[in-house]
């Protein structure tokens, strides 16, 4: 099952329009310029104040029904809703908006930079059916008003067209997209910053559908438009580079991103300051680089430091905490501190709460964290309601159509696998399916995910036939969207190899698994779990050839890399402990059950008494006995974990193996 992690892209920025009065006081005039000063700073709270005061004075110089008085309160409202005060930020959006369309009518300019910025507002908070209607009419306005070529209606486009990126209605999003960018071309030109922003939101567009060929080039040239237009240290370059590096960093070409993820950091600590809100930004993407490559002692200090940036800078309880939040609990997570990370999700889960209701997507985010660790914890009994109020929520919420639902709807079938409910678990899984084809695409990476775990549902109840299809289909789409040596490939080379030797085919899965381990031992990260895996088919493979001189070996080396994985950062936890860690990562994250685990130590063990065979047909019976007991230790120590973690089932099925094991020796000592 995947991990939801947030990685933070700078997109769509709305410029704030400010009409200044004649003959307004100096000490207005000074409040409002120093609003704009901390706003541009990042310093909020601080900007809170001023802007109240702007909007006092101007009340007392103009009279509450005045143009200014309306700018006043709308830079009011843009201090509430940054800071997550979204009640407050309404009641002045709203205020504004109403002094502005009695004072100067209802198709003014000025009203609709009003509705835009309610209507983001809206947005944030996941009120898409609200927001839709006043980014229509805003852009109404601006195309009656100006003319159709004109910048601001670009803007205004470019505005609704974020709404549909919020939604996923990507299809939707596109042309709008593509319509702004052709306007801003032909009259700004192609080296304007502005050009070079929506160049930027059409690239984030192609990025999330898993369209990175055409996403790059679009990046690189709004990043060069930018470092030639405003010079190579403007925060807008920074958030270029940060999109870029994202680029990379979604496509497993971690080497290629950290030098750029560093270099926007460098840039905006520098121009913003080290604790401004947007640095956070930074630091998580570079920091949740640094968790997949197992850099944790690296990650965990960025990790903390975007976090207390975010209270200092915004509170202990704002929204946007809550997504730092949680990279900081996947840090947790991904090193198996679920301890560590269960407060930290729920703290996640509760801003949320606080700040948008029980129904938001924001919310159901932090749920799906939630039920991930206790899924990965066995607590099944605990995830499966947290997944189900996810469901109802994202269904309400974005609608059966989106990405994210149908994410949620894979989990919720991993799930069920994992509980051997597989009539409730392949339903679901193809509901995924088809969501993802239609939204994203028939080769985007996740549909590749669904394929991999439907496949893997039929693998498990032996429906080859079935499996065999989606796996090929699966490991296709993955190797044509990313590079060759992504971890992720090795995962599915290593599921595909795993039914090639179910059905025998042993020279198709040979290759596979040979690539899959070589991918695995030459990347960092989730690597030394594909290792593991990778010895272990490997070595299947030869003993179900009879080549047991190279599995043995082979084995050896898959169990002391299971062992490696286990272990971890837990040091010298005892054994079984090590081992429900082992058997809950490896589920989750390569879709192998408890047994089947357990069947890779028992066929290692007949691997073992297979070679005491052979001892013995040599008259070497000193080795024979060495490897009988090598083989029961082996599945005296299977069984024993297996009674520790729960599953005495298959521990009695191992005992079982013991005693035939034991049964044989002593009939072949017999004969001896």
């Amino acid at each position: 099952m995947s991990a939801r992690c947030l990685i933070l892209p700078a997109i769509l920025a709305l410029a704030l329009w400010s009409v200044a009065a004649h003959g307004q006081s100096p000490e207005l005039s000074e409040a409002l310029d120093r609003f704009a000063e901390l706003y541009a700073q990042g310093s909020y709270k601080e900007a809170l104040p001023v802007a109240k005061e702007a909007v006092r004075l101007s009340e007392q110089e103009f009279g509450d029904k005045h143009q200014t008085t309306a700018t006043a309160l709308n830079e009011l409202g843009v201090a509430y809703k940054v800071l997550g005060l979204y009640d407050e930020a309404e009641a002045v959006y709203k205020q504004s908006l109403a002094i502005r369309e009695d004072i100067l009518g209802p198709d003014h300019l000025a009203v609709a930079l009003s509705l835009n910025n309610l209507a983001q507002l809206y947005l944030t908070q996941g009120r898409y059916t609200e927001a839709e209607p006043l980014y229509r009419r805003a852009l109404a306005i601006s195309e009656n008003a100006l003319p159709s070529e004109d910048p601001d209606v670009a803007a205004s486009i470019d505005a609704l067209a974020g709404l549909y990126y919020e939604q996923g209605k990507y299809a939707e999003a596109e042309p709008l997209l593509k319509q702004a960018l052709a306007i801003r071309e032909k009259a700004l030109g192609p080296e304007h910053p502005d050009f070079a922003l929506t160049l930027n939101n059409l690239a984030e567009l192609y990025r999330v559908q898993g369209r990175y060929a055409d996403a790059e080039p679009l990046q690189k040239q709004a990043l060069a438009i930018r470092e030639k237009a405003l010079g190579p240290e403007h925060p807008d370059v920074a958030e270029s580079l940060n999109n870029l590096a994202l680029l990379d960093h979604v496509q497993g070409r971690y080497a290629e991103a950290e030098p750029v993820y560093k270099r926007a950091l460098a840039i905006w600590e520098k121009t913003l300051g080290p604790e401004h809100p947007r640095v956070a930004i930074i630091l998580s993407n570079l920091a949740e680089l640094y968790n997949l490559q197992d850099r944790y002692a690296e990650a965990q200090p960025l990790h903390k430091r975007a976090v207390a940036i975010l209270e200092k800078a915004l509170g202990p309880e704002h929204p946007s905490l809550a997504s730092t939040l949680n990279n900081l609990a996947e840090l947790y997570y991904a090193q198996g501190r679920y301890a560590e990370a269960e407060p930290v999700y729920k703290r996640a889960l509760a801003i949320a709460e606080k700040a948008f209701g029980s129904e938001h997507q924001k919310v159901a985010a932090a749920l799906g964290n939630l039920a991930r660790l206790y899924h990965a914890q066995g607590r099944y009994a605990e995830a499966e309601p947290l997944y189900n109020r996810l469901v109802a929520i994202e269904e309400k919420t974005l609608g059966p159509e989106h990405p994210d639902f149908a994410s949620t709807l894979n989990n919720l079938a991993e799930l069920y696998r994992a509980l051997g409910r597989y009539a409730e678990a392949e339903p679901l899984h193809k509901q995924a399916l088809a969501i993802r084809e239609k939204a994203l695409g028939p080769e985007h990476p996740d549909v590749a995910q669904s394929l991999n775990n439907l496949a893997l549902l039929y693998h498990l109840q032996r429906k080859y036939r079935k499996a065999y299809p989606l796996y090929r289909r699966a490991l296709r789409i993955i190797e044509n969207a990313l590079p060759t040596d992504h971890p992720d490939v090795a995962g599915y080379l290593n599921n595909a190899a795993a039914l090639y030797l179910a059905l025998g085919k042993y020279e198709e899965a040979e290759p596979l698994c040979r690539r899959a381990l070589a991918i695995s031992e030459k990347r960092p990260g989730q690597a030394s779990l594909n290792v593991a895996m990778a010895e272990s088919l490997l070595g299947l493979l030869y003993q179900a050839q009879g080549r047991y001189a190279e599995a043995e070996p082979l084995h050896l080396k898959a169990l002391a890399s299971w062992e490696r994985v286990l272990v971890g950062v837990k040091g010298d936890a005892p054994l079984p402990e090590l081992c429900a860690f082992t058997l809950r990562s490896t589920k989750q994250q390569f879709d192998i059950e408890h047994a089947e685990i357990g069947l890779i130590l028992a066929i290692f063990a007949g691997c073992l008494e297979a070679e005491g065979d052979r001892a013995i047909a040599r008259g070497n019976s000193a080795l024979a006995e060495s490897r009988y007991t090598e083989a029961t230790g082996i599945l005296k120590r299977y069984s024993n974990m297996l009674m520790m973690t729960g599953d005495p089932n298959t521990a009695r099925e191992v005992n079982a193996l013991l005693e035939q094991i034991r049964a044989e020796r002593a009939k072949k000592k017999s004969k001896q």
